[in-house]
């Protein structure tokens, strides 16, 4: 029964292309098949963990993970539900909280199932709370994103990747270090789940600390932007204090080639601010005439004049594994102080350029467009208006606390090049932004056209 070849091809194919986590809905599929497989559980509600090939016409492919339920008709059930055929419903298993219990369960265990030349490795981390009886609780979290998140009863939470790439997933590989190394700030690693095969070799999920009674970093700052502004600033100083020693930390282990703090080539330099250089030329050759453009409209080659002047710095400091993706978006506050979240990196870049060591300066500069889009953000989603000179505080202070953390080694030589650095970074991102929020959100576009000027009319 469970072979599923009852199961028709197309209606699956037009169920995956359909979902959010989908990632190529622009592009034409020319098919999509289960490549591996997986039967966790072989009583009803049937679990069967599928990996699927979409393919296209240039001969590219993408793989999937699709974990597949299986109830008899009979129960009624009704949630994500793909097909009914042969007296069965087949749905998406991440909706079902028997399948997150089997999934958690194996995990525990210490599974492992070897299918032909493939192997699905289950693992429970070595300082992992034992708790947890078969009968928690367990839920779905809200909207499906890029991966799908299962909670249990509180005290765990399970990511699985949707989209499945060849080697280990950032987020896994840091979270493994940093518990490692004892770095308290991160929802802790409980376990993991992965395949190891012909096809491919990959991290398929993995298992954390929920943070119950935490709040999110950016609605924390949009709620006391209206309501307590200085405190506010406290707390950033001291956000400031724990992604310095995130740094520290990940900057610490030279014994291991994976994270050794690296000496920065001027090569890599080069490459960036070429990338970024072309980004500003083609942003700028298509730039809407409008209001919230027209402080930069007709300056791209002020703007390109601006990076090749930032960019006359010696290349300082060390390259290091980093978060890759830091905004107050990836932060939580809790009881235990701020806890830094999500470290697979920037999803829509390919994973082995995630995995590449950069200037710790890079995250800075996320965190510092991200008090930009807050400032902004509480005038567009609550009406609230800033103070006058919060967002240069705000700046101010979360530089104090990091570089009272952050091992100084890792960093420019003096305080000039770090800036210069940290502005080239700053204008990578404003760049993106702005090319994001032309094509997704044109309300938005204003902030990073405001970051761009500042950095434009700075010395």
């Amino acid at each position: 029964m469970t072979d599923l070849s009852f199961l028709d091809d197309q209606v699956l194919n037009d169920w995956i292309v359909a979902q959010r986590w989908f990632a190529s809905k622009t592009r034409e599929v020319a098919s999509i098949e289960i490549v591996d497989r997986v039967t966790l559980r072989e009583e009803s509600p049937v679990l069967v963990l599928c990996l699927v090939e979409a393919r296209f016409p240039t001969g590219t492919h993408e793989t999937y993970q699709v974990p597949l339920g299986l109830r008899p008709v009979s129960e009624g059930w009704s949630e994500r539900v793909i097909v009914e055929a042969d007296g069965w419903t087949v749905y998406d298993a991440l909706a079902d909280p028997a399948a997150g219990r089997e999934l958690l369960h194996r995990m525990r265990s210490n599974s492992e199932f070897q299918v032909g030349q493939d192997e699905f490795i289950f693992r429970w981390a070595p300082n992992a709370a034992a708790g947890l009886g078969g009968t928690v609780d367990v839920r779905p979290v809200g909207v499906e994103q890029s991966n799908s998140s299962i909670v249990f009863g509180d005290q765990l939470i399970m990511k699985a990747f949707r989209k499945v790439e060849p080697g280990v997933n950032p987020e896994l590989e840091l979270l493994r270090f940093l518990s490692a190394h004892g770095f308290p700030h991160i929802a802790s690693l409980a376990g993991w789940y992965e395949v190891e095969g012909r096809l491919i070799d990959a991290t398929l999920g993995i298992l954390q600390e929920f943070l119950l009674g935490f709040r999110d970093g950016w609605e924390l700052a949009l709620d006391e932007l209206a309501t307590d502004p200085d405190a506010l600033l406290d707390k950033l100083e001291a956000l400031g204090v724990v992604i310095g020693e995130l740094h520290a930390a990940l900057g610490s282990d030279n014994s291991d080639p994976a994270f050794s703090p690296d000496e920065p080539s001027m090569e890599a330099l080069s490459i960036l601010t070429a990338d970024v250089d072309e980004q500003i030329e083609r942003v700028f050759l298509d730039l809407p005439e409008t209001e919230a453009t027209a402080p930069i409209r007709g300056r791209g080659q002020d703007v390109r004049e601006k990076l090749s002047t930032l960019s006359h710095v010696n290349a300082g400091g060390k390259v290091i594994r980093t978060h890759g993706d830091l905004h107050l978006g990836q932060t939580m506050l809790g009881e235990r102080g701020w806890v830094v979240l999500d470290f697979e990196g920037e999803p829509a870049r390919p994973l082995p350029e995630r995995r590449l060591k950069r200037s710790p300066l890079r995250d800075v500069a996320g965190m510092l467009r991200s008090f930009s889009y807050v400032t902004a953000g509480a005038r567009i989603l609550r009406g609230v208006e800033t103070p006058e000179g919060w967002e240069q505080a705000a700046r101010e202070r979360f530089l104090t606390g990091y570089h009272q953390a952050v091992d100084s080694s890792l960093l420019p030589p003096g305080q000039q090049a770090t800036d210069q650095l940290l502005a080239v970074f700053e204008l990578e991102k404003a760049v993106y932004e702005l090319r994001y929020e032309l094509n997704n959100r044109p309300d938005w576009v204003a902030i990073p056209v405001a970051g761009i000027v500042r950095l434009l009319d700075s010395e």
